[in-house]
Protein backbone atom coordinates (compact mmCIF):
# COMPACT_ATOMS: atom_id res chain seq x y z
CA UNK A 1 0.00 0.00 0.00
CA UNK A 2 1.66 3.42 -1.54
CA UNK A 3 1.65 5.95 1.25
CA UNK A 4 1.93 9.64 0.59
CA UNK A 5 2.87 12.44 2.58
CA UNK A 6 0.27 14.83 3.63
CA UNK A 7 -0.31 17.39 6.55
CA UNK A 8 -3.39 16.40 8.37
CA UNK A 9 -3.02 20.19 10.07
CA UNK A 10 -5.17 22.72 9.10
CA UNK A 11 -3.10 25.22 7.05
CA UNK A 12 -3.37 28.35 9.54
CA UNK A 13 -2.06 26.40 12.46
CA UNK A 14 0.22 24.21 10.90
CA UNK A 15 2.90 26.98 10.90
CA UNK A 16 2.53 27.40 14.81
CA UNK A 17 3.19 23.72 15.62
CA UNK A 18 6.65 23.42 15.73
CA UNK A 19 6.82 26.82 17.84
CA UNK A 20 4.27 24.89 20.40
CA UNK A 21 5.52 21.96 20.58
CA UNK A 22 9.11 23.47 21.96
CA UNK A 23 7.20 25.59 24.33
CA UNK A 24 8.48 28.98 22.43
CA UNK A 25 4.42 29.88 21.55
CA UNK A 26 2.71 31.61 24.47
CA UNK A 27 -0.07 34.33 24.34
CA UNK A 28 -3.28 34.26 22.71
CA UNK A 29 -1.70 31.84 19.67
CA UNK A 30 -0.82 29.84 22.27
CA UNK A 31 -4.14 29.63 23.66
CA UNK A 32 -5.94 29.53 20.16
CA UNK A 33 -3.79 26.63 18.97
CA UNK A 34 -4.72 24.26 22.38
CA UNK A 35 -8.24 25.32 22.04
CA UNK A 36 -8.33 24.02 18.02
CA UNK A 37 -6.46 21.03 19.30
CA UNK A 38 -9.27 19.85 20.96
CA UNK A 39 -11.77 20.36 18.36
CA UNK A 40 -9.40 19.19 14.96
CA UNK A 41 -8.57 15.48 14.68
CA UNK A 42 -5.86 16.26 11.92
CA UNK A 43 -3.54 18.94 14.11
CA UNK A 44 -3.85 16.99 17.25
CA UNK A 45 -2.37 14.14 14.91
CA UNK A 46 -0.10 16.31 13.28
CA UNK A 47 1.17 17.70 17.16
CA UNK A 48 1.48 14.34 18.37
CA UNK A 49 4.11 13.34 14.87
CA UNK A 50 5.67 16.67 16.10
CA UNK A 51 5.85 15.94 20.04
CA UNK A 52 7.44 12.37 18.85
CA UNK A 53 10.19 13.76 16.55
CA UNK A 54 11.29 16.92 18.72
CA UNK A 55 11.57 14.05 21.92
CA UNK A 56 13.61 12.20 18.98
CA UNK A 57 15.97 15.09 18.55
CA UNK A 58 16.43 15.87 21.98
CA UNK A 59 17.13 12.07 22.74
CA UNK A 60 20.12 12.53 19.95
CA UNK A 61 23.50 13.44 21.24
CA UNK A 62 24.43 16.90 20.35
CA UNK A 63 26.85 17.74 17.55
CA UNK A 64 29.51 20.35 18.13
CA UNK A 65 29.35 23.43 15.90
CA UNK A 66 31.33 23.29 12.49
CA UNK A 67 32.52 26.74 12.91
CA UNK A 68 31.67 29.77 11.08
CA UNK A 69 33.78 28.72 7.94
CA UNK A 70 31.95 25.33 7.71
CA UNK A 71 29.52 27.16 5.07
CA UNK A 72 32.08 28.79 3.08
CA UNK A 73 34.59 25.80 3.03
CA UNK A 74 31.56 23.69 1.17
CA UNK A 75 30.68 26.30 -1.32
CA UNK A 76 34.08 26.39 -2.10
CA UNK A 77 34.32 22.41 -2.75
CA UNK A 78 30.80 22.61 -4.45
CA UNK A 79 32.04 25.33 -7.01
CA UNK A 80 35.33 23.54 -7.42
CA UNK A 81 33.49 20.27 -8.39
CA UNK A 82 30.98 21.86 -10.92
CA UNK A 83 33.51 24.23 -12.71
CA UNK A 84 35.47 20.71 -12.90
CA UNK A 85 32.46 18.58 -14.32
CA UNK A 86 31.78 21.23 -16.86
CA UNK A 87 31.69 19.92 -19.99
CA UNK A 88 31.62 16.64 -18.38
CA UNK A 89 28.12 14.48 -18.84
CA UNK A 90 27.34 10.70 -17.80
CA UNK A 91 26.90 10.69 -21.91
CA UNK A 92 30.58 11.38 -22.79
CA UNK A 93 32.10 7.95 -22.64
CA UNK A 94 29.04 7.00 -25.06
CA UNK A 95 29.14 9.68 -27.30
CA UNK A 96 33.28 9.22 -27.77
CA UNK A 97 32.61 5.67 -28.43
CA UNK A 98 30.37 6.88 -31.40
CA UNK A 99 32.53 9.29 -32.58
CA UNK A 100 35.28 6.04 -32.65
CA UNK A 101 32.65 3.82 -34.54
CA UNK A 102 32.27 6.47 -37.30
CA UNK A 103 35.79 7.17 -37.80
CA UNK A 104 36.13 3.27 -38.24
CA UNK A 105 33.44 3.04 -40.14
CA UNK A 106 34.64 6.36 -42.68
CA UNK A 107 37.92 4.71 -43.69
CA UNK A 108 36.26 0.82 -44.05
CA UNK A 109 34.47 2.92 -46.30
CA UNK A 110 37.29 4.58 -48.20
CA UNK A 111 38.86 1.59 -48.28
CA UNK A 112 36.04 -0.39 -50.21
CA UNK A 113 35.54 1.88 -52.17
CA UNK A 114 39.26 2.54 -53.71
CA UNK A 115 39.24 -1.57 -53.40
CA UNK A 116 36.35 -1.13 -55.55
CA UNK A 117 37.55 1.49 -58.13
CA UNK A 118 40.91 0.19 -58.65
CA UNK A 119 39.31 -3.35 -58.78
CA UNK A 120 37.32 -2.51 -61.86
CA UNK A 121 40.00 -1.15 -63.69
CA UNK A 122 42.44 -4.07 -63.57
CA UNK A 123 39.34 -6.24 -64.52
CA UNK A 124 38.77 -3.95 -67.98
CA UNK A 125 42.33 -4.34 -68.85
CA UNK A 126 42.19 -8.26 -68.20
CA UNK A 127 38.84 -8.86 -70.14
CA UNK A 128 39.46 -10.33 -73.97
CA UNK A 129 37.08 -9.16 -76.96
CA UNK A 130 35.79 -11.61 -78.78
CA UNK A 131 34.75 -10.97 -82.24
CA UNK A 132 32.60 -13.81 -84.64
CA UNK A 133 35.13 -13.65 -86.84
CA UNK A 134 38.09 -14.48 -84.90
CA UNK A 135 36.37 -17.83 -82.92
CA UNK A 136 37.85 -21.01 -83.56
CA UNK A 137 36.07 -24.39 -82.74
CA UNK A 138 37.82 -25.09 -79.16
CA UNK A 139 35.32 -27.64 -77.47
CA UNK A 140 32.53 -28.93 -79.78
CA UNK A 141 31.64 -29.17 -83.46
CA UNK A 142 28.83 -26.78 -83.49
CA UNK A 143 30.78 -23.67 -82.74
CA UNK A 144 31.59 -22.87 -86.15
CA UNK A 145 27.95 -22.96 -86.95
CA UNK A 146 26.77 -20.78 -83.98
CA UNK A 147 29.59 -18.72 -82.75
CA UNK A 148 29.80 -17.08 -79.90
CA UNK A 149 28.31 -13.27 -79.55
CA UNK A 150 28.70 -12.18 -76.09
CA UNK A 151 30.57 -13.05 -72.82
CA UNK A 152 27.45 -15.39 -71.31
CA UNK A 153 27.63 -17.31 -74.18
CA UNK A 154 30.89 -17.86 -73.89
CA UNK A 155 30.85 -19.15 -70.68
CA UNK A 156 27.64 -20.77 -71.42
CA UNK A 157 29.62 -23.08 -74.04
CA UNK A 158 32.43 -23.34 -71.39
CA UNK A 159 30.15 -24.69 -68.77
CA UNK A 160 28.30 -27.19 -71.41
CA UNK A 161 31.53 -29.11 -72.37
CA UNK A 162 33.00 -29.96 -69.20
CA UNK A 163 35.41 -27.07 -68.55
CA UNK A 164 37.32 -28.24 -71.98
CA UNK A 165 37.39 -31.79 -70.93
CA UNK A 166 36.14 -34.36 -73.97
Amino acid sequence: MEQQFRSAACSEYEVLLEDFVNGELNGADAKTLAEHLKDCAGCRLAFQNASACARLLHAAEPTPDPGPGFARLVMARIRSEESQAEGKSIWQPFISLAWRFAATAAVGLVALMTYDLTGHFRADRNLAVLQPGETRDLFSSDTATNPPRSRDDVLILVSESNHGDK
